[in-house]
């Protein structure tokens, strides 16, 4: 079975744990290292013959337009990951809509096709931000992939259901929602493929996982990955304690274990695993269309 593989296109000092001490009117003045990490993504995918989709901020492909392109040139499905890493819990729904257009106007420029899917910043879709759904179908996505069904600080619907569904829109056929992968474990949610959690879980919890989810339950699993996981040497921001070790624990083995999840599993785009779903059809000018129905349906947009 083909499994979704997800690359959040975000510098190291962009992420939301770096929020109280690194300004967004500041990031301009640090070293900017995502140019070279996704190089090397791009290189390691092409060596072991994988697909992805890359979640990129519209803020840095304003900068980078070279490397999105190169992105959408190797195979890669490019996406939209907002403009500026938002919680979107913190914004209106006018300003959640204003830069998550500009992000997708800046990325369909870069790669001259439509950009149909979307991840938020820090999975910031909650019960609290659900109405952003609703923006997202009128603003012409297809799919998202920011539902996380688990318990965390700072993003989570425990009950949303775990695996690809349809949600119900207004005058259309609705927006696909590809949660990132969990199990459950003693009635609990547990995440096991990405981020943190492939960091500071055992690689055995994170391959067993992944082949529970393909062999027993038949489901397709999505992991995710920063550019910034692959870059142990990446400099160090004063933060507090919690925030420190989710960032920079066990950076030094990320690549060679995603070396082993590359050897050990097929990816290809998100894309690519709904159309085999039946959840996408390609159109004549690239692009993808949702097809009615699907595997469940949940609630309708807020």
């Amino acid at each position: 079975m083909r499994n979704a593989l997800t690359i959040d296109v975000e510098d190291y000092y962009h992420v939301a744990a770096f929020a109280s001490v690194i300004r967004f009117g500041d990031w301009d003045w640090y070293e900017s290292r995502v140019e070279r990490n996704v190089s090397r993504l791009l290189d390691l995918l092409d060596a072991y013959r994988a697909q992805a989709t890359f979640f990129v901020l519209g803020w840095v492909a304003e900068r980078h337009p070279q490397l999105i392109r190169a992105i959408h040139a190797r195979g890669h499905e490019v996406a939209s990951h907002g403009y500026a890493h938002q919680l979107i819990y913190t914004q209106t729904r006018d300003q959640f809509r204003e830069e998550t257009r500009r992000s997708k106007h800046i990325l369909e420029d870069a790669i001259g096709q439509q950009i149909i899917g979307y991840r938020a910043a820090s999975y910031s879709i909650t019960k609290q931000s659900y109405w952003a759904l609703r923006i997202l179908q009128e603003e012409g996505f297809r799919y998202d992939s920011s539902i996380f069904p688990i318990h965390h600080d700072r993003y989570g619907i425990p009950g949303s259901l775990r695996f690809c569904h349809v949600i119900e829109g207004h005058g259309g056929a609705g927006l696909v929602e590809l949660p990132p992968s969990t199990v459950r474990l003693a009635g609990v949610n547990l995440p096991i493929a990405g981020g943190g959690y492939f960091r500071i879980f055992p690689y055995a919890l994170t391959r067993w996982g992944i082949r529970h989810l393909n062999h027993k339950e038949h489901q397709p699993a999505v992991v995710y990955l920063h550019p910034w996981e692959i870059d142990p040497e990446q400099p160090r921001i004063r933060a507090n304690a919690l925030s420190r070790f989710r960032q920079y624990y066990n950076l030094a083995r990320t690549e060679s274990r995603l070396r082993r999840l590359l050897q050990d599993f097929a990816f290809g785009s998100i894309s690519s695993v709904l159309e085999e779903r039946g959840l996408l059809r390609g159109d004549r000018d690239g692009g993808q269309s949702i097809n009615g129905g699907g595997p469940s349906v949940g609630r309708g947009l807020a």
